[in-house]
């Protein structure tokens, strides 16, 4: 496993601190590190609400990168509160896609970080409708 996935994980477990804003908002359950095509780790975390105004830590992730004028991305690695990791959610693939058209099948998700598991978005999101 290449050492940018550790430095990937070390920056999501830094962020992942879950806690209850109010009654109605909790966050942090689950963290993201996005490595962009410039070598730059950018970080999120997710913010579940009582309704549907809450964010994906992949998403914050990305807009995180956003905001810092970046836009290309690299390599994905989410993290769960229990330390373990998965695939991003459909709207977190259509960002994805939507921001990368042309490029979006390369992007590396680390599916299983215990085992160095790794996909490549256009496998987990074939056929896109771009």
């Amino acid at each position: 496993m290449e050492p940018i996935w550790n430095e990937m994980y070390d920056a999501a477990k830094a962020v992942l601190h879950p806690r209850r804003i109010s009654e109605y908002v909790t966050c942090g359950e689950v963290a993201a590190a996005i490595l962009s095509k410039s070598g730059k780790i950018y970080t999120g975390v997710c913010m579940d609400t009582c309704c549907t105004l809450g964010i994906c830590a992949e998403r914050n992730a990305i807009f995180n990168m956003l905001t810092n004028g970046e836009q290309e991305i690299h390599k994905v690695l989410v993290v769960c509160d229990d330390g373990t990791n998965g695939a991003p959610c459909g709207a977190c693939r259509e960002l994805m896609v939507q921001i990368t058209p042309d490029s979006y099948k390369d992007i590396e998700i680390m599916v299983d970080y215990s085992v160095g598991r790794i996909v490549r978005l256009g496998d987990i999101t074939p056929e896109w409708w771009i």
